[in-house]
Parts: structure tokens; sequence; C-alpha cells
């Protein structure tokens, strides 16, 4: 395993789609009466962010040097 604490492609991708779908999931949980459909959108995002890391680490993304 590479020593490069996160700093690739692959990992600021996966946090930036992680960060939206926090956001997206808060708000819909902050919306009076609260918003399931928006919260499970959210949801999916962060699910998403870990399949596009994974993706992107086996791409060569997520190695020392880019």
């Amino acid at each position: 395993m590479a020593d490069n604490h996160g700093n690739t492609p692959a990992a600021w991708t996966a946090v930036l789609i992680a960060l939206v779908g926090f956001v997206v999931g808060g708000v819909g949980m902050s919306l009076s009466p609260v918003n399931y459909p928006l919260f499970w959108v959210g949801v999916a995002l962060v699910v998403v962010a870990g399949v596009a890391f994974v993706v992107m680490a086996k791409m060569g993304l997520h190695e020392s040097g880019h």
C-alpha cells in the first residue's frame, strides 16, 4: 500500500462525492416533514463514493506520484 496519506485523485474524488452525499442526506433530514427520498439519494451518493474509490484505485490513481 502506498504511503500517500490519501493525497491522490482517487481519494479526493471519493471524499468529494461522499461530502456531497452527506450534505444531500442532511438537507433531506432537515426538511419538515423529513424528505426520505432525498435522504436516500444522499445515502446512495456515499455508496457511489466508495465504488468510485475502488474503481479509481484499480485504475492506478491511488498510487504515489500522481
